[in-house]
């Protein structure tokens, strides 16, 4: 080998690391921020990534900052995406997406959210065309609300008095939803706030004295984490209770209906995909969830001491026995 062959062979050697730095630093850069731990959702958000031909640390960069349940925590770790460059961030929840709504009007957002009424909090102009740095999904909840209660209303002859068990830190429009129906139809309601798992005991005693028939779980990233043991006090306190998370039955409640929240992910990765490669996050209309799931919980009902009617049963995506 001549000095000249072996001078340039040692330049490319020496130049690859730098290539590559070169081409890491080029790739598109997401951050992902979330409330609690890597669930399942995590992965249905990869998993939407790489149905889009993304391979993660190849062709994209995933920054995941995870707050632990610590809600005190997630302005830092929203600041912390921000200062990293990311090209798109993508909000898993309220908390999340308030704080980056705060914190930048310039990195485009898509957040998940099943408790805000976008346009009411004043995040997009419109949900067909957003105008903002903010799109995603969000739940339509007085649509639901009707269902829940209908579903209710079903399996349990007579209702009269409802609990609704909710978020105060997430909520508040979707208890005023359950009201509203429920009132409606001649329902009377108790209120079951709550700000930390703590309180979830507290709530189920109130709704004890208050000898209430049935509770409606309503939606916040921390009922999602809890639905086991909120389904454990339903049973523990006799109480039919329902929630908008299908996972709610298969954890012990008697009824889960709601969206699938790991297809939510899934769809979420291709707003991500698409701000990536030009799309602005003003012109993306807010989508609502396609997929609705109704399970159902017989051995729940069966130990609560309730009879099913046939009207939910073939309604049921999912039954439980």
């Amino acid at each position: 080998m001549n000095r000249r062959a072996f001078v340039s062979g040692l330049g490319a050697v020496l130049a690859a690391p730098f290539a590559a730095a070169q081409q890491t630093a080029k790739l598109p850069r997401v951050g992902y921020a979330t409330l609690n731990t890597r669930t399942v959702t995590v992965e249905a958000f990869e998993q939407g990534l790489r149905q889009l031909g993304y391979v993660l640390g190849q062709n994209i960069v995933v920054d995941y900052r995870f707050a632990e349940g610590h809600l005190e925590r997630v302005p830092v770790l929203v600041n912390e995406l921000l200062a990293t460059g990311i090209d798109v961030l993508f909000a898993a929840n309220p908390h999340i997406l308030r704080a980056a709504i705060q914190a930048t009007t310039t990195v485009s957002i898509v957040g998940i959210d099943l408790e805000t009424d976008p346009v009411r909090a004043g995040w997009v102009k419109t949900l067909a065309r957003p105008g903002g740095n903010v799109t995603g999904f969000f739940l339509d909840m007085p649509e639901l609300s009707s269902k829940q209660v209908q579903f209710l209303i079903e399996a349990i002859p007579r209702l009269q008095r409802l609990a609704v068990m909710w978020d105060a830190e997430v909520a508040s429009s979707q208890l005023s939803a359950v009201e509203r129906v429920a009132h409606s139809v001649k329902i009377k309601t108790q209120s079951l706030p709550f700000r930390r798992t703590e309180e979830f005991r507290g709530a189920f005693e109130m709704a004890q004295r208050a000898q209430v028939q049935a509770l409606v779980v309503l939606s916040s990233p921390v009922v999602f984490v809890h639905l086991r043991d909120l389904a454990d006090f339903a049973l523990q306190f006799r109480l039919p209770a329902i929630s908008i998370f299908p996972q709610f039955a298969e954890a012990g409640g008697l009824i889960g209906y709601g969206p699938n929240v790991v297809d939510l992910f899934r769809r979420a990765a291709r707003y991500v995909d698409q701000i990536l490669k030009g799309a602005k996050a003003s012109d993306l209309p807010i989508q609502r969830p396609v997929l609705l799931d109704f399970a159902l919980n017989l051995k729940t009902a069966k130990a609560l001491g309730l009879t099913i009617p046939q009207s939910i049963l073939l309604r049921a995506d999912h039954v439980i026995e």
